[in-house]
């Protein structure tokens, strides 16, 4: 696949989600999701201590994990009706691929958790960027799934392991909305020696 050359300023000043039910097939696969990878794994990680791993959700396996969070909601006793039963059912499936990027941030002598925490951050959101860049659209979302302890058990997470950002990625079907972005003067100070 030829790509065109990609203006990434302009990419990064006109950024937008992708809401994760407006992606359709196709989602990048082999050569072309292995790039995608690569280019989020290129973020500052101090000490070289990769806390970050990729977990992959397409196929068939998108609709048996939001069964299998339909099943696991009833054996707590929560109420689903139809609406809210197709919601988590659909959970993975609204996009053709779902990434979750998964942090093995953990306690260092010289690299602080926070550190690495920020640094699996950069992955997700140059996943993000790398989808774009590639065709695609994508939209990091979290959601309650990311900061269950169950969920993250079926998914082959440690206890040590936490999910920092399912990440849907697909073709595009609409152009996102646009929404208000924050004053960026408000935001702006500058440092001087007292």
């Amino acid at each position: 696949m030829t790509l065109e050359p990609f203006d990434v300023l302009g990419h990064l000043r006109k950024r937008r989600s992708h809401p994760a039910a407006s992606l359709a097939e196709p989602a990048p696969q082999g050569a072309a999701l292995q790039t995608i990878l690569e280019a989020a794994s290129r973020v500052p990680d101090h000490g070289k201590l990769v806390p970050w791993r990729f977990i992959l959700v397409r196929g068939d396996a998108r609709d048996a994990l939001g069964e299998r969070l339909v099943k696991m909601l009833e054996a707590r006793g929560e109420s689903l009706d139809d609406t809210r039963r197709e919601q988590e059912a659909t959970r993975f499936s609204r996009a053709p691929l779902v990434v979750a990027v998964v942090s093995r941030a953990a306690v260092h002598p010289k690299i602080p958790v926070w550190e690495q925490q920020l640094c699996v951050g950069a992955v997700c959101m140059n996943l993000v960027h790398a989808a774009h860049a590639s065709g695609y659209a994508a939209q990091w979302l979290t959601e309650w799934m990311a900061f269950d302890d169950e969920v993250g058990a079926v998914l082959g997470l440690s206890d040590a392991e936490r999910v920092a950002g399912f990440v849907h990625i697909g073709t595009p079907t609409t152009v996102p909305a646009e929404r208000a972005r924050p004053d960026l003067d408000s935001l702006i100070s500058e440092w001087t020696p007292q």
